[in-house]
């Protein structure tokens, strides 16, 4: 459920204002891990604690904002070998807007997790916690977005598929 149909059903039982900020913590409060899933183990992970690991520094034209974008993280394939055992054949993501996609590839060292964009940490607002984006963009048109489907933002989860 998104943070506004929640606050929207706190407004229609009449908790008012502190309800709705109590509220309003627990759905903040669920951003600050990203859980990983993988043969029915699942690991929750500190988005603070990857924030102060990511150390890939980088500027790429964004697509989407139409702009160079200095960004900040980690190798995604490095990522999934300290935490999987191996890079898995293939990743079931869940993003806090409820988006969830199945993809395969993730041993390239050019995909980064990332955890900061022009040196601010991200938050939902600016499509994080944590963002994965491909930094080596081959013969793909930046101004074509469809070729960046594979992008995926707010991740909320990550599971190895067997």
């Amino acid at each position: 459920m998104l943070a506004w149909q929640i606050f929207r059903r706190i407004a229609q039982m009449g908790l008012g204002v502190v309800g709705t900020m109590l509220m309003a913590t627990v759905v903040a409060a669920g951003t600050d891990e990203l859980v990983l899933r993988d043969e029915g183990q699942e690991t929750r992970l500190s988005i603070a604690a990857l924030r102060d690991q990511a150390d890939e520094r980088f500027t790429l034209y964004d697509p989407f904002e139409a702009a160079d974008v200095a960004m900040r993280g980690l190798v995604f394939r490095d990522f999934l070998v300290e935490h999987f055992g191996e890079v898995p054949e293939a990743l079931a993501f869940e993003a806090w807007d409820e988006y969830r996609v199945t993809l395969e590839g993730w041993d390239d060292p050019d995909w980064i997790l990332v955890t900061h964009q022009n040196g601010e940490p991200l938050t939902l607002r600016d499509r994080g916690p944590l963002r994965l984006v491909e930094r080596d963009y081959g013969d793909r048109d930046p101004e074509n977005l469809r070729g960046f489907n594979d992008w995926i933002w707010m991740i909320r989860s990550i599971e190895a598929v067997p």
